[in-house]
């Protein structure tokens, strides 16, 4: 074999400069990605649970048995994670905007522990008898997921979730006949406060 020709075999194949462009552009999405926000958040859809969970305070206020004032708001609960949801997904589709993205995913996963948290306090508070503190408990915990999830969402989100928090340490250490009062205030009138501004100002 001759010099030439065992040159040309050792020789590597050249790379494809489309193939190192490929990588260069997946490297910035991806980190664009990383360093970007969550803005599929639900205006109306906040509005709506909002709307819900006022209504489900007036019908909590009435009950007699502890029993069924946590099936009213178990019910509600079930009722705004289906229009939380679906609102979320609905306003994702229209923008275009990847549901599962990083962003996304970190929101889900930080929103999610704080509310497995609550309801296994209830569970645990409404065997021992103790349910009292609910309303409190279930405010704080509901504002440190949304104060969580926030930091991967847009700015006005934690505010919200602060505000839900406060409120329930207020309510933590107020008369327990207020319990429905501090609800109706937190999950109907925090959501529909700030569904509204999320709507005016990042629409949907």
């Amino acid at each position: 074999m001759n010099e030439p020709e065992r040159s040309r075999r050792e020789r590597p194949h050249p790379i494809p400069i489309d193939t190192g462009a490929r990588e260069q552009i997946r490297y910035i999405r991806d980190t664009l990605e990383r360093a970007g926000s969550f803005t599929a958040v639900p205006g109306w859809g906040g509005v709506v649970v909002g709307l819900t969970a006022l209504g489900a305070a007036a019908v909590a206020s009435r009950q007699i048995s502890p029993n069924a004032w946590i099936l009213v708001w178990l019910i509600e609960a079930g009722l705004a994670a289906v229009v939380g949801i679906w609102s979320v997904v609905w306003k994702a589709r229209s923008a275009g905007l990847p549901l599962l993205s990083g962003p996304g995913r970190r929101l889900a996963f930080s929103f999610t522990p704080p509310l497995v948290v609550g309801a296994l306090l209830t569970a645990v508070l409404w065997r021992e008898g103790i349910v009292a503190i609910l309303p409190g408990l279930w405010l704080a915990l509901y504002g440190t997921a949304v104060v969580a999830g926030g930091a991967f969402s847009i700015e006005i989100v934690p505010l919200m979730g602060l505000c839900f928090l406060v409120l329930g340490a207020v309510a933590l250490f107020s008369p327990s006949t207020w319990g429905d009062l501090f609800m109706a205030a937190g999950f109907g009138g925090l959501h529909v406060i700030f569904g509204a501004l999320i709507a005016w100002r990042y629409g949907g």
